[in-house]
């Protein structure tokens, strides 16, 4: 009896303690487009064009090339120190970073991330887990590269160069470190951050190891995170590398960093060294479906080793597995056409199927700068694809994963609303500003963006310029926007009725639709595609209630008008977009498998 007793208690105290453990964090940090503003170059003096605000040298692009970008290249520095410091101060002590960590794998930049993410290992205790983007390798060998839209001290394009024969502005500067790096070169510089193991890991493997988990050896592990260790024949004759590998970090939590990349060759008969020899790998894993199936395979040994050992799995790779867009390709490819709105980097449902077959549950993704969640379901199985969004691209963001338990986990998306020294450069463009009002046939960027006020103004100032510049030239029929940007709200919505709808207007105050126009919906419609739920808190709440209403009027209405047809496709893909999956704050039951919003 004195002995059951002893047990009983024994038991309780354990399950108590259990109870008060400290659930496990870990930080998603994506496409992060590190470019150094205040580094340097191994083999030139040059360290950029002195701030009048601050008295340091910096290496900045240029204003115009942001806003004609999907992402900025210079403000990103500052939202990434604040991020890292968010995340300090939350005690979280492991961050993943699914791709794009640097602008363009360049030398000088992978430097300045190697010195900043050791600076934050020591001072905090935080473990880093890289894996690799599309633009970090940009090609699976090292390549000849430069830019040509660096900001001279003149306010005039300055180009910077890995050899003289790619020169193309009348300013420029050559250094090797502006190459674009190839995996062995991004191996040696990061590889203590989740590449190669680290003696403090419980375990660590690749897709080529075929020990198992309880025959584990870090000397073992080392052997084959050797890079000539990690190669696998894409096409017959090309080996390239593949930098995928299994941690587990902390007891009880395996992270899979899945290498996606797949460089798949331009000329089978061409040399299988020639780095430009190799298509890019942004199209994802509709090209790991063709090219790289022992990636599945090997994704597949891992969830069962991990089912079989009680581990948590949880997945991160630099591209979606899930299609992004809250069910509205279709009718967006309808609009636009197939090669519109990066429709070419939507996976194949096919990818979802394998990697739902292979065992994964949850998985992180970037890529595409946006915040979504996605959700497939197959008999007793569910995979949710996170959207991690971009620190360089509106809507700023990162997520903080919390493990509860095997079955519950919960998401929380943390946007950089406010990030110090956000306008530390904002002199500087106002130089390229002057030098580009002197330049003839110029469509100059709204100089307004340089009075925001905050880090999240000024990426939200960026995505209208953005649309503005880049998206709606590049995506839209001309004749569709000429005519478009005539209306305002009001006009959108007489033209949303019909015979059958005609008695609305009597019960709703129209003349309050004119306060917006057609302009400020694509605007919207970029901010839902971009922040998902989130969005709606940069609408204000009238319109939302008035996009609302012409949805269901254009539902209705049965025009066969050309016009009319393309705007009843806005509002639903409006309607789509802004009503998907939980994306800001949620619970994942992967028992029950349901996703709560919290």
């Amino acid at each position: 009896m004195f002995k059951k007793g002893i047990f009983s208690t024994l038991v309780f105290a354990f399950t108590c303690l259990s109870a008060q453990q400290k659930p496990v964090q870990i930080a998603f940090l994506s496409d992060v487009h590190f470019q150094d503003l205040y580094g340097s170059f191994s083999d030139n003096d040059f360290q950029g064009i002195v701030n009048p605000k601050t008295g340091k040298p910096t290496i900045l692009r240029t204003m115009d090339s942001q806003l004609h970008s999907t992402r900025i290249f210079n403000e990103n520095y500052f939202a990434f120190l604040k991020a890292l410091d968010d995340i300090a101060a939350k005690g979280i002590k492991i961050i993943a970073m699914p791709g794009d960590f640097s602008d363009d794998g360049q030398a000088y930049n992978l430097r300045g991330l190697h010195q900043i993410l050791d600076q934050y290992r020591k001072k905090y205790g935080i473990h880093f887990y890289l894996t690799t983007g599309n633009h970090d390798p940009v090609g699976p060998f090292r390549q000849d590269g430069g830019k040509d839209d660096f900001l001279a001290e003149d306010g005039s394009l300055l180009g910077i160069y890995s050899k003289k024969d790619l020169i193309k502005t009348k300013n420029h500067i050559i250094t090797k470190d502006i190459a674009e790096s190839g995996y062995i070169e991004i191996l040696d510089e990061l590889k203590d951050f989740g590449f190669y193991p680290d003696k403090e890991n419980i375990y660590w493997s690749t897709p080529f190891d075929d020990h198992s988990y309880s025959n584990y050896s870090y000397s073992n592990a080392q052997h084959y995170a050797e890079y000539s260790n990690r190669m696998y024949e894409v096409s017959k004759g090309f080996s390239v590398p593949d930098l995928s590998y299994v941690v587990e970090p902390i007891k009880g939590v395996w992270m899979i960093a899945i290498d996606g990349n797949t460089y798949i060759p331009k000329d089978l008969n061409h040399n299988p060294k020639d780095a430009g020899n190799y298509k890019g790998a942004s199209i994802g894993y509709n090209n790991v479906l063709t090219h790289k199936q022992h990636l599945i395979q090997w994704v597949k040994q891992v969830a069962a080793e991990a089912k079989k050992n009680n581990k948590t799995l949880i997945a991160f790779t630099h591209y979606p597995m899930i299609d992004f867009n809250d069910g509205a390709t279709n009718e967006i490819k309808t609009l636009l056409g197939e090669k519109k709105w990066q429709l070419e980097r939507v996976p194949e449902e096919e990818v979802a199927k394998e990697f739902l077959d292979a065992g994964l549950q949850i998985h992180f993704a970037g890529h595409m700068h946006i915040n979504d969640t996605g959700i497939r379901k197959e008999g007793d199985k569910m995979l949710v694809n996170v959207q991690v969004p971009s620190l360089a691209a509106y809507l700023p963001s990162y997520k903080v994963l919390t493990i509860h338990s095997q079955n519950k986990m919960e998401v929380q998306t943390e946007v950089l609303n406010n990030v110090p020294r956000f306008d530390e450069l904002f002199p500087l463009y106002e130089k390229e500003y002057q030098a580009l009002q002197k330049t003839k046939n110029t469509i100059l960027w709204n100089r307004d963006i340089l009075k925001t006020k905050s880090y999240h103004d000024f990426m939200l100032f960026h995505l209208k310029e953005l649309v503005r510049l880049r998206m709606i030239p590049d995506d839209w029929p001309n004749d569709f926007i000429e005519r478009g940007k005539l209306l305002s709200g009001k006009d959108l919505f007489l033209l949303s009725q019909n015979s059958k709808t005609e008695s609305t207007q009597k019960i709703i105050n129209i003349d309050s639709f004119q306060k917006w126009g057609f302009e400020d919906l694509l605007l919207d419609l970029y901010k839902f595609q971009s922040a998902d739920e989130l969005a709606k808190k940069d609408i204000p709440k009238e319109r939302l209630q008035q996009y609302r209403t012409l949805i269901k009027s254009f539902e209705l209405n049965k025009s066969n008008d050309t016009f009319v047809v393309r705007l009843k496709a806005i509002f639903k893909i409006l309607s789509l977009l802004s009503n998907g999956d939980p994306a800001d704050h949620f619970e994942i039951d992967l028992k029950e498998q349901k996703i709560k919003r919290l």
